[in-house]
């Protein structure tokens, strides 16, 4: 068994493959996961779309410790369908805890579970926005676990709020989640590539991929403006 290291906490595969006492426990940490990252402001730090990728990959592995299902469409449909309800569960809650708490939260001191900035920004994107933000930062991380919070703050109908959460939390589980499964497949039948053997690299990939717009948009709104 390999020492546990505090760096494993930042790597998506640890929780994919942990298992305590010889018990697999994957799934249920990664809906937990989930949830806790669209859903508790303490969450913007954890795994989200590498997660949702490896976890395509380790599809089998994870529904089977469960239930074993023969079909492989059935197992990854049912892996992100049950990620897409705890999404749509952590929106909610997210929801649900910035309508009660209000603007207390902007009054709040920094911690290391709780950055004020992160709130504000995610506010200003849901104010330029509107509704389609839930969808858009269900992609972007530290975006997708402030919006529903900063949608109930601002008082968000609740049925509009619930149709972009749905469609969000569906979209973005199923595409992350069957891409990483399917290109597995392809590059393991077609080039013999076996991507478990590249997990860093994925890693490092989609962290990057996924933090290009956040960067951008910062840089954007630091740019001084030039004089005409």
């Amino acid at each position: 068994m390999e020492q546990f290291h505090w760096t494993d906490l930042l790597n998506p595969e640890f929780y994919i493959t942990l298992d305590v006492g010889g018990v697999q426990i994957g799934l249920f940490v990664v809906l937990f996961i989930v949830f806790a990252e669209t859903g508790l402001f303490a969450g913007f730090f954890l795994p989200g779309d590498s997660l949702l990728f490896l976890a395509g990959i380790y599809s089998r592995t994870l529904v089977e410790n469960v239930v074993s299902i023969p079909s492989d469409f059935v197992n990854v449909t049912l892996l992100s369908s049950l990620v897409a309800v705890s999404g749509i569960l952590g929106n909610t809650a997210g929801y649900w805890f910035g309508a009660k708490s209000g603007y207390y939260l902007y009054n709040r001191e920094d911690s290391f579970w709780f950055k004020k900035k992160y709130l504000v920004q995610s506010h200003d994107f849901f104010e330029r926005h509107g509704g389609r933000a839930i969808i858009f930062s269900r992609f972007l991380p530290i975006f997708r676990t402030f919006a529903p919070i900063v949608a109930g703050i601002a008082q968000m109908d609740k049925k509009k709020f619930m149709f972009y959460n749905v469609v969000s939390s569906i979209a973005w589980s199923f595409s992350l989640i069957f891409a990483g499964h399917y290109m597995y497949g392809f590059l393991l039948s077609k080039y013999n590539i076996d991507m478990k053997h590249y997990i860093e690299y994925i890693i490092i990939g989609l962290i990057a991929i996924t933090m290009i717009p956040v960067v951008l948009k910062f840089a954007k709104r630091q740019k001084p403006k030039t004089e005409e």
